[in-house]
């Protein structure tokens, strides 16, 4: 039963590595409940996580967790001594502490960018997270740590990434890089993307005019054939008076 349930597990870590991009040392958010169950199971999370995953892991809490096993009181205060030995990661309600189920949630984001594995036995946490692709549950069963199934949200995510509908994180990542490299930021990409308005400009006085009208054209000279003589035009000169082609009078003999 442990070799299948060994398995099983690295299959499981194996899709997550492949598809979205999870890398040693994992790390894993864990909540009061979770430790609550290895209390009473006597699991040791520590040494027994790291075996189960095959790998280095950094276990780490937030600050809403760790105050609510403070209200709770001294029911689980074992649990809240061991959630304070790991690495308390900022969340945004430092001053307005939030339910833990909330908090863990809000971590995650909308696909889970910090690769984080949850380790809880919280039902609104794990119906919660099971709607985000791309995040591996941990929960305690039999006395023993067990890593869920893939979700059926990270089995769509992975298809339509084949189908090349989506854009894997592995993708996202060498795009990111290869964006460094020829130095190009984000915001230059929105630039580009955005289209510049026009200004509201007054119209060209030479556009108002009045169009003239144009003149009647010219008709072609006709050509002479070749062979036809032109006609010379003959003027008619105006008979001056007094002038040199005036008949001198007659002399009369006496």
């Amino acid at each position: 039963m442990k070799i299948k349930r060994q398995k099983q597990a690295k299959k499981t870590i194996s899709f997550y590595k492949y598809n979205f991009s999870f890398r040693e040392p994992f790390q894993i958010l864990i909540d009061g409940t979770f430790c609550q169950a290895a209390l009473k199971n006597k699991i040791q999370i520590k040494e027994q996580m790291p075996k189960y995953l095959m790998g280095e892991v950094q276990l780490c809490t937030t600050n809403c967790a760790l105050k609510e096993l403070e209200t709770l009181g001294k029911q689980l205060y074992g649990a809240k001594i061991i959630l304070q030995r790991f690495q308390v990661r900022k969340c945004p309600h430092f001053k307005n502490p939030v339910p833990a189920s909330e908090c863990l949630l809000s971590m995650l984001e909308d696909t889970n960018p910090h690769h984080y594995f949850v380790a809880t036995q919280d039902h609104a946490v794990t119906t919660g997270l099971k709607k985000i692709p791309g995040v591996p549950l941990l929960y305690i069963i039999l006395n023993t740590i067990v890593l869920d199934k893939p979700s059926q949200a990270s089995l769509d995510h992975v298809q339509a990434v084949q189908l090349g509908e989506l854009v894997s994180p592995a993708q996202q990542q060498s795009i990111r890089s290869l964006k460094e490299e020829q130095g190009i930021s984000p915001k230059d990409g929105e630039r580009r993307g955005k289209k510049r308005k026009r200004k509201q400009s007054n119209p060209n006085p030479l556009s108002c005019l009045k169009k003239k009208k144009k003149g009647v054209p010219t008709p072609p000279l006709k050509k002479t054939e070749q062979g036809e003589k032109k006609k010379r035009s003959r003027h008619k000169k105006r008979k001056m008076e007094g002038g040199d082609n005036m008949s001198a009078p007659a002399v009369t003999n006496t």
